[in-house]
């Protein structure tokens, strides 16, 4: 299961690192080189996006890169298949991150048996309350795969640990309001908000928006379990080229 496999991966590390590509972007083949990069530069484990044209937990840059896989002719299946041969190719889990669409439009129960089917270990959909998605959450457990819920900084404990009733794998913390990209301030109230996640939940905690550079991973250590680097990864391709990937990870550890 995957919350066993981040445990054992916290004996060996003081925080995992996992990172988000969007499928297709900016093809499919240099998403493989991406994969290839991240995963040789000693990344845990990896969200695969499929792409959405109306993506709304995420900011400008990875809206782009959505509207840019779509356009070049990106499809389930294609994101589908590109999991498959990662999964074969690299030993670290995959997970699949979408909205609740993708899923609608495919069929829940079909879409956790291809996944299940195709080795990934869970999912990630940002726009389904764990209260609506009844079908979505009995799939995923009849195909013993995780589904990521959500926490934010404006969410109550009592929320909180209604959802992480309902979750499995890791929660996904939030860093703040908004979408995915922009600024975040680690802050001491910042601080408070991830005492109140680690209070509600035993399962793995990880850190998303805003994650972009070593002075974030380094003020996480001991705080979270898991940081998430996604926005600033399709920058570094964006500016400096699929090859300059790997370096940019490596130096977020060292």
């Amino acid at each position: 299961m995957l919350k066993s496999y981040l445990r054992e991966q916290r004996t060996k590390k003081d925080i995992l690192l996992m990172t988000h590509i969007v499928l297709g972007y900016p093809s499919f083949k240099e998403s493989f080189r991406i994969v290839e990069e991240m995963v040789e530069a000693g990344v845990d484990i990896m969200e695969l996006q499929i792409p959405f044209s109306e993506p709304i937990a995420d900011g400008a840059v990875i809206l782009k890169a959505n509207q840019r896989s779509l356009a070049a002719g990106s499809t389930v299946e294609k994101c589908i298949a590109f999991a498959e041969k990662a999964i074969q190719t690299f030993n670290i889990p995959f997970l699949f991150m979408s909205y609740y669409n993708i899923l609608f439009k495919y069929g829940v129960r079909q879409f956790a048996e291809v996944m299940a089917e195709t080795g990934l270990k869970g999912a990630i959909v940002p726009d389904l309350p764990p209260e609506e998605g009844a079908e979505y959450i009995e799939a995923m457990a009849d195909h013993k795969l995780a589904p990521i819920f959500i926490f934010t900084p404006t969410t109550s404990m009592e929320r909180m640990k209604k959802i992480a009733g309902y979750a499995d794998g890791f929660i996904y913390c939030v860093a703040r309001r908004g979408v995915t990209g922009a600024d975040t301030e680690f802050s001491l109230e910042f601080q408070k908000y991830l005492e109140r996640c680690r209070s509600a939940t035993d399962l793995p905690l990880a850190l998303g928006f805003g994650v972009k550079e070593k002075s974030d991973i380094d003020f996480l250590r001991g705080k979270v379990d898991i940081a998430v680097v996604g926005t600033q990864t399709i920058r570094i391709v964006e500016k400096e080229g699929v090859d300059a990937v790997g370096g940019f990870i490596r130096g977020l550890r060292s």
